[in-house]
């Protein structure tokens, strides 16, 4: 059968090239009295090991896994790999969609300038080799270009006021051949262009400090020279999976027909390692399945992994509209872990899309107290794969800290960002939580469906901080 194809939704604010804000956290539910850790969180709690997690979050974030490219598809593989090795019988789900593969190489030689440049790509940004004179051209809005004839041409453009996008069709529709966007603020330029476009010209990005430094040249009066040369980058059809490792109940006859979904994403952005962003939330996953591998339940648990959720939540939303509507009917709760390891980032906090309290809220509100003796605050908050559930009347959430590190979707994602007391947290407050719904004697006990949550464009989207 031919796999249906799935569009990409890509960042708004990426392809404004926004800066980052810190959210506002709603105040956390009254926490009472701590209470007691139950005798049934240990079942659980006690087995834990976040070594175990650290060792398979160092193995993924070895490499980028960008999408519908070999590394994804070794990441797939190892993650089968270790569920198998837990015992499951494991489903790899295909799902093709339209992507985009980075570029293998860019180089940018500027002749008459003596610096060093470390050009950046965006997100679908074009394979060429071009070269021409440089020329400043302002924020590249139309009305700035209007007199300017950039034919043969490449222009060096500031970030800000339009997207990039827009920056690059003004300059091309001018006749630039290339186009060299430098950063308005500190640090690298992490952009997308939206869309596949023919229209697009081969475009790059500079530091602030870069991009500063040509344009004194150029407002010196030097004629600099500009080769570009952008290699490997292809737009098309792709194909990504989901790793799907799923714990019947361990007793037939008090089997409660209802299913939880513990998940995360496993692909990561072209240039970041990823280890938090999300193999932390993968090897995570993984460890709560090997826990609960021979642990009683009367409730199905499908541990998953989803692909392509940077490109816009492609792997998960691709997976709930899978199920059959008994299947979502019976689906009752979504766990779900993005970015659950940084010693850089924040608190631990919980987002529905929504903004309010639900099953998975108060699951983990409850393990949470009686672990840490205060329970998680929990606001609104889309842009992760709780969405296409939350979207089917599922209750579901996005276990996360807030604010993000520094390091979100950069090279310096790397594994000795790795905080294990956050990641033995979490995974004991999220274990604790699920246990706490599928063991035998809760009796049915909270079983509440949510009611459908529609979310607009941007809960779909990657934004700077998640």
């Amino acid at each position: 059968m031919k796999k249906p194809i799935l569009s990409i939704a890509l960042a708004t604010t990426l392809a404004l090239g926004a800066v980052s804000t810190q959210a506002v956290w709603a105040k956390p539910v009254e926490a009472g009295q701590a209470q007691p850790v139950k005798v049934f969180d240990h079942m659980v709690v006690n087995k834990i090991n976040a070594e175990n997690i650290y060792k398979n979050i160092a193995h993924l974030s070895k490499t980028p896994r960008v999408a519908g490219t070999e590394a994804e598809d070794k990441a797939v593989q190892f993650i089968k790999e270790q569920f198998e090795s837990y015992g499951y019988d494991v489903e790899i789900q295909p799902f093709s969609f339209y992507g985009y593969t980075p570029p293998s190489n860019i180089d940018l030689t500027v002749n008459g300038y003596d610096g060093d440049l470390h050009p950046s790509a965006f997100t679908y940004t074009v394979s060429g080799n071009v070269s021409g004179d440089l020329v400043y051209a302002g924020l590249g809005k139309m009305d700035e270009l209007a007199n300017k004839d950039l034919t043969g041409k490449i222009a060096l453009i500031q970030r800000g006021e339009i997207s990039f996008a827009e920056k690059v069709l003004n300059a091309a529709e001018k006749g630039a051949v290339g186009v060299i966007i430098f950063n308005n603020t500190s640090g690298a330029v992490n952009g997308t262009l939206g869309e596949a476009n023919d229209k697009y010209v081969p475009a790059v990005s500079l530091t602030k400090a870069e991009g500063d430094a040509l344009l004194a040249k150029l407002n010196g009066g030097s004629a600099l020279k500009a080769s570009l040369k952008v290699e490997g980058a292809r737009a098309g059809e792709s194909t990504s999976h989901n790793v799907i490792a799923t714990k019947k109940p361990t007793n037939k006859q008090k089997d409660t027909n209802k299913i939880i979904v513990v998940g995360a994403h496993h692909d990561s952005v072209a240039g970041a390692p990823g280890a938090n962003d999300d193999a932390s939330g993968t090897a995570t996953t993984l460890e709560l399945a090997r826990v609960f591998k021979n642990v009683p339940t009367d409730t199905e648990i499908r541990f998953i992994t989803f692909g392509a959720e940077e490109l816009g939540l492609v792997g998960s939303t691709y997976y709930v509209n899978s199920l059959s509507a008994d299947e979502k009917e019976r689906t009752i709760a979504n766990f779900n872990l993005d970015m659950v390891g940084s010693r850089d980032a924040g608190d631990l906090v919980l987002l529905t899309l929504d903004g309010k309290p639900n099953l998975v809220t108060e699951l983990a509100q409850a393990s949470s107290t009686r672990l840490n003796g205060e329970p998680t605050p929990y606001d609104q908050g889309g842009r992760s794969d709780h969405v296409p559930f939350a979207e089917a009347g599922i209750p579901a959430a996005l276990f996360i800290h807030s604010p993000s590190e520094p390091w979100y979707h950069t090279p310096e994602d790397s594994i000795d960002k790795i905080s294990k007391e956050k990641l033995q947290d979490v995974a004991e407050i999220v274990g604790a939580a699920v246990y706490d719904l599928a063991r035998f004697d809760n009796m049915g006990a909270g079983w509440k469906k949510g009611p459908k949550v529609k979310a607009d464009k941007d809960q779909y989207l990657e934004q700077d901080v998640k």
